[in-house]
């Protein structure tokens, strides 16, 4: 409701993933400015894998996984028409140049790919931020959309969840949501959406969220009745506490 973005650049001794953690994703691929948004991020600490995500990975079977740093990773013209074909189905000709696919496996915020493969042929690739211990960001996944599994694009998602939660690592990050086709992005206990000051665990808050953008909100998230009484029930005052937001 507001024409204006708010940025942050890292400062001395900072990290990505101080800007992950206070609410921001890359604004460029080169990781030198950030932007606040309401984005996902699965707490692996708290995430156990229910029934539907063992449902995913199990009609994942046979399917490989290898974790490369992208350095090490060589955009053939294979892998490129394998991107191409899933870009150009999803989002059409223009979803993505091909010089932006290029530069997206060497720019910094791609330091390591997920590669999927079946029977020696590659089915799919994530490019991934990851700093070791604290977090990743599941950023562009590639894959065969005609492939025999249905789900693998949610297969790719589980198994990066998996992965991590397995090496010990703070947060996966997944991305923006903005709509409600991007709730599947919800489908992990641990799950918690940054609102706009704070990180919050309430699906519910996520939805309500949601619902009322699509009425074209006239007032600030903090001044609305009805998200006040909502069950997460965070005021301006509580709001100021709790965020990680400062005043120098």
């Amino acid at each position: 409701m507001f024409p204006y973005a708010i940025w942050a650049f890292l400062e001395a001794g900072e990290t990505p993933a101080d800007a992950f953690d206070a609410g921001f994703l890359p604004s460029t691929r080169q990781l030198d400015r950030f932007y606040l948004c309401r984005h996902l991020r699965v707490d692996l600490a708290r995430y156990a894998p229910s029934s539907e995500n063992r449902r995913v990975l199990r009609k994942g079977h046979g399917i490989r996984t290898e974790l490369v740093p992208g350095n090490a990773f060589v955009l053939t013209p294979e892998r490129r028409a394998l991107c191409r074909r899933y870009i150009d189905a999803r989002f059409g000709p223009k979803g993505m140049a091909d010089d932006r696919l290029d530069s997206l496996f060497t720019s910094p915020v791609t330091t390591h790919v997920l590669i999927f493969s079946e029977n020696e042929t590659e089915i799919g690739y994530v490019t991934l931020y990851v700093e070791s211990g604290r977090m990743a960001f599941y950023y562009y996944a590639f894959y065969a959309l005609g492939h025999a599994n249905r789900s693998l694009g949610m297969l790719m998602m589980t198994t990066a969840v998996e992965l991590f939660a397995r090496r010990g690592c703070s947060h996966l990050y997944l991305g923006t949501c903005y709509s409600e086709s991007a709730l599947y992005k919800t489908q992990f206990s641990g799950m918690e959406c940054f609102n706009g000051f704070s990180w919050s665990p309430s699906l519910a808050e996520l939805k309500f969220i949601l619902r009322r953008q699509l009425r074209g909100p006239e007032q600030h998230l903090l001044e609305d009745p009805e998200y006040l009484s909502g069950e997460w029930a965070t005021g301006p005052g509580q709001a100021a506490g709790i965020s990680r937001f400062r005043c120098l």
